[in-house]
């Protein structure tokens, strides 16, 4: 998720450090230096590397999408079970996990990151707004709106939306949440909801999965809308996912590869499950075709 257009996770080389961390990805140097010649793969158990208190991702109670999406993967491969190597996603997770070969994929990676190797892309989204459904700012689709103008909007403090906001003057009575915290005892994602819920704050900006999430386990009726009509002059506001692997396992990549390629619809269906607001390659909405879209 390139200067200039500052991306998500560091495509083309360069690492946004505060958008990194808003979505729970590390980016430090000493990540970078892992892995060998010989694929180390356990051919009997799918060895995941995850976050173990990261909503909608994953946590160590099996609740999040990366833990549907990993149980969906062992599955298919024929895995016997799963074994998870928890640790927080900040600085030096990979370097704890991927890179220590204490586990053999990340569920969820940006495409183009260099700290692994990655899969081709399985899913792809944006920042969202969310506005409460049937209010005066549903339909919004744009930052430059002037029903945007005097309204108080969270946002996550360093995220790429925020560059929008201060271009469409909307800095100004935006009300801000921390970028990094400990996710075991505060998630800035819920928080923002939560303010929402109570009126506080007139509309919440967050990335495409936690939008998502957190307006469906929320009891009011939220408007999610993927912010995709931003220009393409300032930071990336839509990235694609991947699973990350050593850069050494190739076969092992091979093998991903070919499992997303042949199982995309149920994959979306995981997903979509969650609320994540899937994108196609010209910006529309995926919908379940369970649900006869």
């Amino acid at each position: 998720m390139a200067i200039g257009k500052t991306s998500i996770f560091g495509i083309a080389g360069v690492l946004s450090l505060a958008v990194l961390l808003a979505i729970g990805v590390p980016a430090t140097a000493q990540d970078r230096e892992f892995g060998g010649s010989i694929e180390l793969i356990d051919p009997n158990v799918l060895r995941v590397c995850a976050d173990p208190s990261n909503l909608p991702f994953s946590n160590d109670k099996n609740e999040g999408f990366e833990n549907a999406l990993a149980t969906f993967v062992a599955e298919k491969l024929g895995r016997q079970s799963i074994a998870y190597s928890f640790f927080p996603q900040a600085t030096g997770f990979v370097r704890m996990t991927l890179g220590a070969n204490a586990c053999d994929i990340i569920m969820s990676y940006p495409q183009g990151d260099e700290l692994v190797q990655n899969t081709n892309a399985y899913y792809r989204t944006a920042y969202a707004l969310v506005v409460p459904k049937g209010g005066d700012l549903d339909g919004v689709d744009t930052l430059e709106d002037p029903k945007l103008k005097g309204k108080v909007i969270g946002v996550v403090a360093g995220t790429p939306p925020g560059t929008y906001m201060a271009r469409a003057g909307l800095i100004g009575k935006a009300r801000g949440y921390q970028l990094m915290v400990d996710t075991r005892k505060e998630n800035s994602a819920s928080a923002m909801i939560g303010d929402l819920d109570k009126g506080e704050i007139d509309a919440a900006i967050l990335w495409g999965p936690q939008a998502g999430y957190y307006a469906r386990e929320s009891d009011k009726d939220y408007t999610v809308t993927p912010l995709v009509k931003e220009p393409d002059n300032g930071p990336d506001m839509i990235f694609r996912i991947t699973m990350g692997v050593r850069v050494s396992d190739q076969e092992w990549k091979r093998t991903l590869n070919t499992l997303i390629q042949e199982n995309q619809d149920e994959i979306n269906e995981i997903l979509l499950s969650f609320g994540i607001p899937l994108l196609d390659e010209q910006n529309k909405l995926i919908v379940s075709k369970k649900q006869g879209g």
